[in-house]
């Protein structure tokens, strides 16, 4: 099967750019509704995932100064290049599954790992439990 099917794509997921500010970022985290967002550059290269709790840790590390560290730390300085690696567009469906097992949602990039969208844990498991109904 080809991933584009399960695929959400970036316009219409939430994702900060490494460079935002911490307030700025934070602001839109909660927005979505989500615990952990993918990271981008300019360009639109995929970094890494920035969670509710790298923000929190983070602050912590400076909690006389969070008005400063709101305005003038960058996501850049939290993003978590280890956690919810990305994907290449051609991957399979059995390594996908592998992905999700450990990732609530996997980051899909292109050959130039541009950030391209999402496919997120639920999708993978419906997509798996109706091949395994249709059987």
């Amino acid at each position: 099967m080809n991933i584009f099917y399960l695929l959400k794509p970036k316009s219409t997921v939430c994702y900060l750019d490494k460079s935002e500010p911490l307030c700025t970022a934070l602001d839109r985290l909660h927005n979505s509704g989500f615990t952990a967002v993918p990271v981008t550059d300019a360009a639109g290269e995929f970094i890494g995932t920035a969670s509710e709790g790298d923000f929190l840790w983070h602050i912590m590390q400076y909690r006389d100064s969070i008005d400063f560290i709101m305005e003038k730390h960058r996501v850049v300085d939290i993003v978590n290049e280890e956690r919810n690696r990305a994907v290449k567009s051609d991957v399979t469906m059995d390594e996908l599954l592998e992905r999700v097992m450990d990732q609530n949602f996997v980051p899909v990039t292109d050959d130039r790992n541009i950030f391209i969208g999402i496919i997120t844990r639920r999708d993978v498991i419906k997509y798996f439990n109706s091949k395994i109904n249709r059987n």
